[in-house]
């Protein structure tokens, strides 16, 4: 019951300061990712998240990918990584009145995942954001998965990381589902835990994706049995 207050009560936050954020970063067009960051660090304390990290964020990657089992993802990660990552987004969260703009404001990627060309305006996209000095970020997975397994990987990092070189840095979250659920509107502060791991080159002639997502749910797997424990 009290879970579900605070998701109420952090539903209502998020669609106030969300609107001041995207207000803020319209207004302040060079200033979006100060803006973004600030909000994070604020959502990190107003959520009650106490964060425990292993291993070493590799800053020379372009390509970060990671599990997907709550928005808290987002934050975490925004939180914990100095450069303005450029987030690949569906296109359905674009497309929502207003709130769509937390999307079209800091310029990331959304996609259309239903059209064929939505690879090589993702491409398109991608190399503009890489050029400006913006790693991408995406979720493998392509959507969020229920927090206890994670999800067969889609083919988009990849073809992304192959086609345009890049260097990726892989990395697992633990437990945000189960701090902040939307889909059940439930809120509880905890400890979130962000695992790095090693980063790898992209190559299309290796497979470099197939072992990232072995290694990553091997980890994954790993981490839930201690959790469950």
């Amino acid at each position: 019951m009290l879970s579900r207050i605070r998701g109420i009560i952090v539903l209502i936050q998020f669609s106030i300061t969300v609107a001041v954020v995207i207000a803020a970063m319209y207004l302040f067009r060079n200033y979006t990712h100060k803006i973004i960051k600030f909000w994070m660090k604020i959502q990190i304390y107003l959520l009650g998240i106490k964060l425990e990290v292993e291993g070493t964020l590799d800053e020379s990657c372009d390509l970060v990918i990671m599990n997907h089992q709550s928005l808290l993802d987002i934050i975490v990660m925004e939180h914990l990584h100095p450069k303005d990552l450029a987030w690949v987004a569906k296109k359905e969260i674009s497309d929502l009145f207003f709130f769509g703009h937390i999307i079209k404001a800091p310029r990331m990627i959304s996609i259309d995942r239903e059209n064929k060309a939505g690879i090589i305006h993702m491409l398109k996209e991608a190399k503009n954001r890489l050029s400006k000095g913006r790693p991408i970020a995406m979720f493998p997975e392509g959507t969020r998965s229920t927090g206890k397994e994670m999800l067969k990987f889609k083919s988009g990092a990849a073809m992304v990381a192959n086609k345009l070189n890049l260097k990726v840095q892989p990395l697992i979250i633990i437990n945000t589902k189960d701090i902040l659920d939307s889909q059940k509107l439930t809120a509880t502060p905890g400890r979130v835990k962000v695992i790095y791991l090693d980063s790898v080159q992209a190559d299309k002639k290796s497979d470099w994706f197939a072992q990232t997502e072995k290694n990553m749910n091997d980890i994954f797997n790993k981490e839930m049995k201690k959790y469950d424990s």
